[in-house]
């Protein structure tokens, strides 16, 4: 009887280590199935990205604008579009925000294939300018918009526009109110400035102040050039990686626009 006893423990004893060594082996075995898996999605995301980065490099490269579809040595391959940036309305740096004090360049003017400005199509309308995504008025940017407009570069003029929709802001400096926003592309902008009756147009340096900003823009005639932008999407097994480039044109010197915060009333 006490042989049987201990015959039935140590069965029992030697059950409970099978189930916890199969327990501890599966727990084991999970862990390098998920590590396992982790590593080659990762090492396909590198090789996806890395595959979407050499579609911006070709379509860079190439001397007609075209779309582009290729394989890479490493099991990746890529497709990548490249099109103008232009119409009547379109998101300023493919709509990432713009950063306060930085200056961006609307052209009004279009540009030669060596990117010279092409002063025989100056620009003529009205050009408004969205941006602000948050109600509050006070923790949205003021615009600060320079025109430079002219037959050609002697006779080029500027033209200084200051807008902001807080009240307590405006009044101190004596900007301008805003207008009503608008919703463009995926952009719910809450605020705008028009420059009305623009003539020999050649460009916009727009300025967000006080705050960082998203920016899009409207004519009331179709705008030239902005330059290109280039959408690229790189895969590597179930992986998908996706750059979007912006190639402008080269800023005109800052020099040309120094910054002043106070507008004089007119």
């Amino acid at each position: 009887m006490q042989r049987s006893l201990e015959r039935g423990q140590t069965l029992l004893i030697v059950v409970l280590i099978m189930v916890v060594s199969l327990t501890v082996g599966l727990a084991v075995a999970s862990r390098s199935i998920v590590n396992l898996r982790t590593s080659t999605e990762e090492e396909n995301s590198q090789r996806a990205f890395s595959a979407a980065e050499a579609g911006v490099e070709q379509l860079l490269k190439a001397t007609a604008e075209t779309d582009l579809a290729g394989d890479l040595e490493n099991k990746a391959n890529f497709t990548a579009q490249i099109a103008d940036v232009d119409g009547t309305s379109f998101l300023v740096n493919s709509g990432n925000p713009i950063a306060k004090g930085d200056g961006v360049d609307i052209w009004l003017t279009s540009h030669n294939d060596d990117d010279s400005l092409d002063y025989s199509t100056r620009w003529a309308g009205n050009l408004t300018v969205y941006w602000g995504l948050s109600a509050d008025t006070c923790s949205s940017a003021a615009i600060e918009l320079i025109l430079l407009s002219g037959q050609n570069s002697a006779s080029a003029k500027t033209s200084r526009y200051a807008f902001d929709p807080c009240d307590a802001r405006r009044g101190q400096n004596h900007f301008q109110n805003t207008g009503s926003g608008a919703i463009m592309a995926d952009k719910n902008f809450r605020y705008s400035a028009t420059i009305n009756g623009i003539t020999d147009g050649i460009v916009v340096r727009l300025m967000p102040i006080y705050q960082s900003t998203s920016v899009g823009v409207l004519g009331s005639v179709a705008l030239p050039s902005q330059g290109k932008i280039i959408n690229s999407t790189g895969s590597a097994g179930t992986t998908s990686r996706k750059i979007t480039y912006f190639q402008g044109y080269p800023e005109l010197p800052s020099e040309l626009f120094p910054h002043i915060l106070f507008w004089p009333t007119q």
